[in-house]
């Protein structure tokens, strides 16, 4: 095989191609990469972690033919530390790979592309196809909140609802849970008013949110199966299996009879909250990260922390309805529950100091639906 390439449209093309590289310890066939030459399509890039999958293809002169797959780490690492314009890969029938560049020149080990692992095909003809900047407008509100090893499978992802012209992501993990809803414009591929509910992994879910297109006219269809899913934008194609189970019935979950309601200027408790973190990320070994603790005192909300870094106090002017209370919470979940709501007013739902708080958006108008759900720290008195 030998094809030629410009250097730096290549290392472009490589750039979403290496969140599915696989790690050491797995599969070693997964730490390559597969270029193979079709007649239809030029040049094709493929890496597949048996979770995930990315494949797109690259422009490139072909001058032979071939099905190989070479180191993906080492290939990406050598053409970024060449200086040519165009860059060369020949690879013979020894497995030997070439890469040339200008006076530089590098050999590397390759192998057959029969080795590399088939990707499964999703062929049910069940999909959507949806706006890509709404997509991945909601995917950053929630991706926070997934879980990460947790115990419940399901958690360790997010759940995707979409039918009747709205789209629905819930995220959570014991401790915090996002849930956005928005009106949004879906064409399903089948013509039918479908509705579709799947779990998409975490990892796959934060390489959506750095892929996903957001210009105003950018569309991502998906095709779907009972286990996996695919999705096609800007002429890649990312596949992934999906989390089967059922997911939790998060609308039990978050309350809706809270006594206490706070309006709060969300930049200058978010500015607070930064402030605070100098005191509640200071890592002491053998013990555990103290929580902010906010007294709701009238019209005025007092945030402090104290730990061996020292002591934090702030105040914040606050619209409170409903009597005083005092609550604790770990402060990066805080943090990034009020993060994601983006408005510049919010509203905190609170009841006792052990019971939920809600974190809802206030002034956006769209028809849609934002909750932002977090725990207290329990806290000696």
């Amino acid at each position: 095989m030998k094809i030629v390439f410009n250097r730096q449209a290549l290392i472009n093309t490589m750039s979403p191609l290496m969140c599915a590289v696989g790690s050491r310890g797995t599969n070693p066939i997964t730490e390559y990469l597969n270029v193979k030459t079709d007649a239809e399509n030029g040049v094709v890039l493929t890496t597949y972690d048996l979770e995930k999958a990315v494949r797109t293809s690259a422009e490139g002169n072909v001058y032979e033919d071939g099905n190989y797959c070479v180191n993906a780490v080492k290939f990406l690492q050598t053409l970024k530390l060449m200086d040519g314009d165009d860059v060369t890969l020949e690879i013979n029938d020894r497995l030997e790979a070439f890469v040339r560049s200008g006076r530089a020149h590098y050999k590397l080990c390759a192998l057959s592309g029969d080795d590399f692992p088939v990707i499964p095909a999703v062929q049910t003809g069940e999909g959507f196809e949806i706006s890509a900047k709404q997509l991945k407008k909601m995917i950053a509100k929630t991706e926070y909140a997934m879980g990460i090893n947790d115990q419940r499978p399901v958690l360790n992802g997010a759940f995707f609802k979409i039918g009747g012209g709205e789209l629905l992501i819930v995220a959570c993990d014991s401790f915090k849970l996002a849930k956005c809803r928005a009106k949004v414009e879906i064409r399903t591929l089948s013509g039918k008013n479908d509705e579709f509910k799947y779990i998409l992994p975490q990892r796959t879910v934060s390489e959506l949110l750095k892929m996903l297109p957001d210009g105003d006219d950018d569309k991502v269809i998906f095709n779907l199966s009972h286990k996996n899913m695919i999705c096609t934008f800007e002429g890649i194609s990312f596949f992934s299996r999906l989390i089967e189970g059922e997911y939790i019935d998060y609308d039990r979950i978050i309350l809706t009879t809270h006594r206490i309601h706070a309006v709060i200027d969300r930049n200058m408790l978010l500015s607070a909250l930064e402030r605070a973190s100098v005191v509640t990320e200071e890592k002491v070994p053998g013990s555990t990260k103290p929580p902010i603790t906010c007294e709701f005192e009238g019209n005025l909300l007092k945030l402090s922390a104290s730990s061996s870094a020292g002591v934090s106090y702030d105040e914040i002017e606050t619209e409170h309805e409903g009597e005083d209370i005092t609550i604790s919470f770990n402060n990066r979940n805080l943090m990034e529950s009020v993060r994601a709501c983006g408005s510049e007013k919010m509203r905190m739902d609170l009841s006792t100091p052990l019971n939920s708080v809600n974190i809802i958006p206030l002034g956006e108008e769209d028809g849609g639906e934002e909750v932002f759900f977090i725990m207290p720290v329990r806290t000696r008195r």
